[in-house]
């Protein structure tokens, strides 16, 4: 008899202790952020649309906070667990003495283009006027910047740089004539309809393209020691849902459509042909793009040792390529 409750009390154990770990593993509460609503940022509210963060045992909630800068104020803040952050955002914040770390990136490449209107004709007719970005130290200043040394300009100086907004606002500073010129992700330009325009120059022209992490996950170090299960189950949801963006077409387009309030086909097309080629399949942090965002910041902060080793940890995306998750994730 006594063994028969030893065992039944065994049997009960082992059950509640599964029951308690299940509970664990797939009741993770996370706050999460993105910070565009433009194409290449698609993963992260697909992954809500297609339910793909409770799959794998989250209960998330997404928010949309405007902008790199704002979104890693939010996660230093810790009102926010985890932020769709782009490198050049995260060398400035660790610089500034941030605790915080990218673990994968998604898109390492800026797509960006500059957009100007159609009586701009060279870099020199572009002296003295505007470019309109979201905020300062976003992807966007980044993309204006890098693209005016790329004309041979000088940012602030030759061509002054203005706030506006995300794209759909820099579409319509254009359109109304606050701006003269806008670095758009490709796409954004069918926003600005019955306004003239030309692409004055892109990054995709540039002889060695340019390097740069632009869509990727970042989190505190505390946040990532004390929760790498339920980061890893959220780089998981991520992955599947850029492979449905990759393979799913028209049901990616209609979500794209959902949250950037955008019904123009054109625009929807241009920027989903865009985006998809550059999501990465196993969402590693381009080494070398990081290098030149760290030491841009390190140069604006004298006495600064940052290093890109300090501010990345893709670990969890090597355990996953390792345990063949992304293989089955992308077997045809």
């Amino acid at each position: 008899m006594i063994s028969i409750i030893r065992r039944w009390a065994w049997t009960l154990s082992v059950c509640l202790t599964a029951f308690l770990s299940s509970n664990s593993a797939h009741g993770q509460q996370q706050t999460i952020a993105f910070s565009s609503v433009d194409s290449p940022n698609a993963n992260w509210y697909i992954a809500k649309e297609k339910q793909l963060y409770k799959k794998y045992g989250l209960y998330v909630e997404l928010i949309y906070i405007p902008s790199s800068t704002t979104t890693v104020a939010a996660v230093v803040a810790g009102s926010v667990a985890v932020g769709n952050i782009s490198g050049g955002a995260t060398a400035n914040a660790a610089v500034g003495g941030a605790n915080v770390v990218v673990v994968g990136c998604f898109i390492n490449t800026l797509p960006y283009e500059l957009i100007v209107h159609e009586s701009i004709r060279s870099a020199q007719q572009l002296k003295g006027k505007s470019i309109g970005i979201s905020r300062v130290g976003s992807s966007s200043d980044v993309a204006a910047r890098v693209l005016l040394k790329e004309l041979k300009l000088e940012p602030d100086k030759d061509v002054a740089i203005l706030q506006v907004g995300g794209s759909t606002e820099r579409a319509v500073a254009f359109r109304t004539g606050r701006i003269a010129a806008f670095p758009s992700p490709p796409g954004t330009i069918h926003l600005a309809q019955g306004m003239p325009h030309r692409v004055l120059i892109s990054t995709a022209d540039f002889p060695k393209g340019f390097a740069f992490p632009y869509v990727c996950p970042t989190t505190s170090k505390s946040y990532l020691k004390s929760n790498r299960d339920a980061m890893k189950r959220l780089l998981m949801a991520l992955i599947e849902a850029t492979h449905f963006y990759k393979t799913h077409k028209e049901e990616s387009k209609k979500i794209f459509a959902k949250y950037s309030r955008q019904n123009n086909e054109a625009y929807l097309e241009s920027a989903y042909q865009s985006s998809s080629k550059l999501f990465e399949q196993v969402p590693l942090v381009n080494r070398e793009g990081m290098d030149a965002q760290v030491k841009e910041a390190v140069a604006r902060k004298p006495g600064s040792t940052l290093k890109v080793d300090d501010i990345v940890d893709d670990s969890l995306v090597l355990e996953l390529e390792k345990e063949g998750f992304i293989s089955r994730i992308y077997k045809p």
